[in-house]
């Protein structure tokens, strides 16, 4: 009888042991993203601008410009150059993103007449000399070459944009009995503020 005992004892151990080896499976750590929320340009730090150009109150873009034999004047007016071509495309988008949702927010049904006036708008506002950009911010990479925060105030773009609406639904749409109802109408205007707003 002690054998027996014994025996299943032994047995229960067994068991338990076994038991315990196949529910313990290894602990799998998961790994840990840690960014570092840092600009680098060439391989070293850099300022934050020179990743993601953000200004309050201001449309803003990044200037390049490499090293040159010409001289820091020439590479400024180069860095200048580019960096009013970004805000240029910067601009063009962002307009003609919020014309066409302008423009179908206010209640027009007809995709043609909102397309010839976002085009239209765009433009008239991509002519824009850009009016009041400067540069902000200018910094020098380890390989020489520059980087320039490029800004133009929101305003400027907004009431260009404004400006060039009005002008478009005045020389082309005037006809167009819907389109130029729906213009006049407070709602439309209070839209247009709202989308593009100036003080």
């Amino acid at each position: 009888m002690i054998k027996i005992v014994r025996n299943l004892a032994l047995l229960t151990v067994i068991t338990a042991a076994f038991a315990g080896c196949s529910s313990k499976e290894p602990e799998v750590k998961p790994e840990k993203y840690n960014p570092t929320f840092q600009c680098e340009q060439e391989g070293v730090q850099a300022p934050k601008w020179t990743c993601i150009p953000d200004v309050e109150g201001y449309y803003a873009g990044v200037g390049v410009a490499e090293k040159s034999a010409a001289g820091i004047a020439h590479m400024r007016r180069v860095a200048l150059m580019n960096g009013r071509s970004d805000l240029a495309q910067q601009i063009e988008t962002k307009v003609k993103d919020k014309m066409e949702g302008f423009t179908r927010a206010t209640g027009n049904g007809s995709a043609e007449t909102v397309d010839k006036v976002t085009t239209a708008v765009t433009k008239q506002v991509a002519q824009v000399n850009l009016k009041g950009s400067k540069a902000m911010d200018m910094w020098n990479a380890p390989s020489g070459a520059i980087y320039m925060l490029v800004t133009v105030p929101n305003e400027n773009v907004n009431q260009a944009v404004k400006n060039a609406y009005k002008k478009t639904v005045d020389s082309s749409f005037k006809n167009d009995n819907a389109l130029w109802q729906q213009f006049q109408s407070k709602q439309a205007l209070e839209s247009l503020e709202k989308e593009f707003p100036t003080n």
